[in-house]
């Protein structure tokens, strides 16, 4: 299938295209072309005046519309999840299971493998625990947090194959040789849950950990005798930090001081939970997060483009570069830069289309665009 997408402003990844069209062929990019050099025998697709960027990428989320992935890791739960994301611009996600039973973390490598073929918004699967600090356990529940194995992660690799894409661990807890099998799997290996040191985090870095999991929540903090594992991050070259930017997770000012610092190593994720009642995660919403039955931050109830929105309104970002924070930096945080986070030729065609207010109006994964 062959068409032109005309009638927009591009928000291509690297720069914005007023009067611009895009040309798609095939579910890939064929090019970027200006409104007078688009080629006439090729059907057009009318995109309203609207703005397009590329699609956004979701690396923690749990649930959406009462159905909970981390207590129903279900074919039915990453359908839900991954038809609420594509609604609001987000054409791939990672569903996450925080610490759990061994059997549910199980499970949920088990219906990511079987099911990521059929829901191709499913990028994998990110564990978020069990191997974890029980001082920096948040809401996640202290009866299932253990310490890792070799053997464990080979269990682990096994049931999951290509679909474990991250693991979230506390660097005090794991291994050298932990860390290097997980590498080996090509696992991205985030830093999260933990009571490190400056020490123990920057060896966690040289080791093989290359991101942070949701920057402040959870972590040891940057203190004067103690920089702690935001001190860390704040100081690798290299390490990459997810954040929830509902004002409620961190404040904005925390977030423009960590975008100052951490610049392109700074990406979105919602952590968003949802209503949930059964099983070892119940959460009821507070406003414009969700709590645990202990009253606990559990989540938030953030939409990608609701943090891009609130990177603009309230820490004072350039639109293009909050875009970027949604979907060029994830796809770098999974090695998928070369064919997600820009609109460009030969990339996969995953972009949405929305309006100044960032509201989403269209999406497309694989060049198939469907208006909500």
């Amino acid at each position: 299938m062959r068409y032109l997408l005309r009638n927009c402003t591009i928000y291509t990844g690297s720069t914005v295209l007023p009067h611009h069209t895009l040309l798609v062929q095939d579910g890939l990019i064929e090019a970027v072309l200006p409104e007078v050099a688009a080629p006439a025998d090729v059907p057009a697709v009318d995109a309203r005046g609207l703005n397009v960027a590329p699609g956004l990428l979701d690396l923690q989320v749990y649930g959406a519309q009462g159905q909970l992935f981390s207590v129903a890791p279900t074919a039915e739960a990453l359908r839900i999840l991954t038809q609420y994301a594509f609604r609001h611009g987000t054409t791939g996600v990672l569903a996450t299971m925080p610490t759990n039973s061994w059997a549910m973390m199980r499970q949920a490598l088990e219906a990511g493998r079987e099911f990521c073929r059929e829901y191709p918004g499913l990028l994998g699967i990110h564990l978020e625990g069990p191997y974890i600090n029980p001082l920096k356990k948040g809401a996640h529940q202290a009866e299932f947090i253990r310490e890792p194995t070799v053997a464990e992660i080979e269990e682990l690799l096994q049931l999951g194959g290509s679909t474990l894409k991250m693991m979230t661990l506390a660097p005090e807890m794991a291994s050298a040789a932990v860390v290097a099998r997980l590498r080996e799997a090509d696992v991205v290996v985030s830093a999260g849950h933990s009571n490190a040191t400056y020490e123990q985090a920057t060896a966690g870095f040289r080791q093989g950990f290359s991101a942070a999991t949701h920057l402040f929540n959870a972590m040891s903090a940057l203190q004067g005798r103690e920089p702690g594992l935001v001190g860390a991050v704040y100081d690798s070259a290299t390490a990459c930090a997810s954040i929830i930017v509902d004002g409620v997770h961190c404040s904005f000012d925390a977030v423009r001081i960590s975008q100052k610092l951490l610049r392109e190593r700074l990406f979105l994720i919602t952590d968003a939970v949802t209503d949930s009642e059964q099983g070892a995660y119940r959460f009821r919403r507070a406003g414009n997060h969700f709590v645990d039955a202990q009253g606990t931050l559990a989540g938030s109830a953030l939409t990608l483009p609701e943090a891009i929105r609130n990177c603009v309104q309230h820490v004072g970002l350039p639109l293009e570069e909050a875009l970027r924070m949604a979907s060029l930096y994830p796809a770098r945080v999974l090695g998928l830069d070369h064919e997600l986070g820009y609109l460009s030729s030969s990339y996969r065609a995953d972009f949405w289309l929305f309006d100044d207010d960032l509201t989403p109006y269209a999406t497309a994964r694989g060049g198939t665009l469907t208006w909500h």
